[in-house]
């Protein structure tokens, strides 16, 4: 199914209404995986023509997705990757981890942007960053879509790596996402040190529940602003 090339439409207008002249688009991936770090990257394109066949990383079959990651990371002008940790998800909620691992993403970057294009609704990066939102970025903005493909193809490298020591887990194949293999492991063997111990899953599962973590911070209870935005994990 053909799908309409992101263009550079918003960077164009936060250019125009704001004066910023460098503009960052944020993508993550691993959001609802039950194991791994959520992994955000940012990356600055300009306004040059976007490689063919460039959108939403979960649109483009794996290995030319694995393809245009590589020709993407000497393509854009600037990227960085930022990634929050299991236990750090743990600890802090989803929505800090994931302003952790974009502030680090950004951090990353050579130079500091003037405004960041956030893929999705919410922002969750926040203060003191300009910041535009856009549902459905990784599909229609240009900087967006590339930080979506350098995201998935690394962080899916990083999961693979784990095959070896947790090969009956399957991470190779669902990069930690909860598969039937995923599940069955799970189910019989337990969490591994990469697992994320405060997540729902655990209820699940009477013989490893006593494992599970809870979050007692009224710090970490706040950042996660009322629950972990609703997404379905």
């Amino acid at each position: 199914m053909p799908y309409e090339p992101p263009t550079h439409a918003v960077e164009r207008s936060i250019r125009a209404t704001t004066g910023a002249k460098i503009v960052a688009g944020i993508d993550e991936v691993g959001r609802g995986a039950w194991a791994g770090p959520v992994t955000v990257c940012a990356a600055i394109t300009g306004l040059r023509r976007p490689p063919d066949g460039l959108t939403d990383s979960k649109l483009i079959a794996p290995k030319r997705r694995t393809e245009l990651a590589v020709h993407l990371e000497s393509w854009v002008t600037a990227h960085a990757l930022g990634h929050a940790s299991p236990e750090e998800i743990d600890d802090l909620g989803m929505t800090a981890a994931l302003r952790l691992a974009a502030v680090r993403a950004l951090a990353g970057l050579p130079v500091r942007p003037d405004a960041v294009i956030l893929d999705g609704k919410y922002d969750y990066l926040g203060v003191p960053w300009q910041v535009r939102t856009v549902i459905k970025g990784d599909q229609s903005c240009v900087a967006v879509a590339a930080a979506s493909v350098i995201a998935k193809v690394r962080r899916d490298a990083m999961m693979a790596e784990l095959q070896g020591e947790f090969a009956v887990f399957g991470f190779a194949d669902n990069a930690g996402y909860p598969s039937p293999v995923h599940k069955a492991a799970l189910a019989e063997l337990g969490p591994t040190p990469y697992h994320r111990l405060s997540w729902a899953y655990l209820d699940a599962l009477p013989k490893w529940r006593h494992l599970k973590k809870v979050r007692l911070s009224p710090e970490a209870a706040a950042l996660e602003d009322g629950g972990q935005l609703g997404f379905d994990f």
